[in-house]
């Protein structure tokens, strides 16, 4: 028995929306919601941005965001882009000539500010580019961006200023009959975010693309996103998601996929249900699950384990997991498999054994998976 299982009380009805290509990836409609990232590495040094996106795609990256701030990383742009395994989103600011550029080079998608791409002429030419090579566009709206004339208007960033700026920037690619866009609405204060998301989500059938901007370090930003992004999703919206981390970009991809898993929206590699451990704990919890998110971060097939110190909570954890080990007494626990108890191991060998049946219950799902594929 799997955690994965459907039940009709965690539904999540999501909103609908038109379906974008980024390259190779599909992006909204029914389509899985996509996880991106974005490379911080200088773009002109090709190897080091080459080798963090190669490291973002393994993570599980679908699509890996390129800032393009000059004609430099615009020539190195086209080298990165033949070299990815991932479709190349390149970000443009200020310069519409680097938008231009960077379609050229092949990017899958251009992503452009409103507030600081130029006139409705400039964005025009940033739209022929994208149009003649196959781009989609990114209309991201940020609250620390926003054009002087809603600034004006509203006295400061409000949820209200970044929705107009957004289906503003809409308007310009419908009028120039361009439809393959997505958009985002971001603001580094969740309220304001989340705000101006559902706003958005009610006035336009495009793609969104989530994000809580400039969130902060791995912990505090892990968690204004979780709970930023966690909220929008569960509510059905959004069809891609990059949470804004001064982390590794890495981290990022990891963070973003939790969040989906937490959520039952998108599953990828083990899901480790483990408790905080307390004084009736059999093994050393903590150092267990430390040892075992790094063994068995090479499992990319979805499916969930139960690691619980002691035999209050562990038989029912391990009823809904695919693999699962509870701690008793005398320096043993009880492996579950499928949700039914198996046999007892020794702590000692406990994390070597779990590995084990991770990897063959991964293999069992993936033979089934294609004898299904095959009928």
């Amino acid at each position: 028995m799997s955690l994965n299982h459907i039940r009709p009380w965690r539904n999540i009805h999501r909103r609908k929306s038109r379906q974008i290509m980024v390259g190779n990836v599909p992006v909204g409609g029914d389509a899985p919601i996509t996880v991106q990232t974005m490379t911080n590495t200088p773009t002109t040094d090709i190897a080091a941005t080459i080798a963090q996106v190669q490291a973002a795609a393994e993570a599980g990256a679908d699509i890996v965001r390129i800032s393009v701030p000059d004609q430099d990383s615009s020539r190195a742009l086209k080298e990165i882009v033949r070299e990815s395994p991932v479709p190349i989103v390149a970000d443009i600011h200020f310069h519409y000539k680097r938008g231009i550029e960077a379609a050229e080079a092949g990017a899958a998608c251009l992503r452009i500010n409103p507030g600081n791409i130029g006139s409705q002429d400039r964005v025009r030419e940033v739209i022929r580019a994208a149009r003649d090579h196959n781009c989609s566009i990114r209309i991201g709206v940020n609250a620390g961006s926003l054009e002087k004339h809603l600034l004006d208007k509203y006295g400061e960033p409000t949820p209200d200023a970044m929705v107009e700026s957004g289906l503003d920037h809409i308007k310009i690619l419908q009028d120039n009959d361009f439809h393959e866009f997505k958009i985002s609405c971001k603001a580094s204060d969740v309220f304001m975010a989340a705000t101006a998301y559902q706003m958005l989500a009610d006035q336009t059938d495009a793609p969104i693309h989530l994000g809580i901007t400039e969130a902060g370090g791995l912990t505090s930003g892990t968690i204004k996103s979780a709970i930023g992004l966690g909220n929008l999703l569960w509510m059905g919206i959004g069809d891609t998601i990059r949470v804004s981390l001064s982390a590794d970009p890495v981290q990022e991809v990891k963070v973003g996929f939790e969040i989906l898993k937490s959520l039952g929206l998108r599953h990828r590699g083990v899901n480790i249900i483990s408790c905080p451990s307390c004084a009736r704990q059999g093994f050393d919890v903590i150092k267990t699950v430390e040892a075992l998110e790094t063994r068995l971060e090479h499992i990319k097939t979805p499916m969930s384990l139960s690691i619980i110190g002691c035999v209050v909570n562990g038989p029912g954890e391990a009823l809904m997991t695919d693999v699962g080990f509870t701690g008793g007494g005398n320096g043993s626990g009880m492996v579950y498999l499928a949700g039914k108890q198996s046999h007892k191991m020794s702590n000692d060998q406990m994390i070597e054994h779990i590995v084990e049946e991770v990897e063959k219950k991964a293999a069992e799902i993936e033979a089934s998976q294609s004898a299904q594929a095959a009928e």
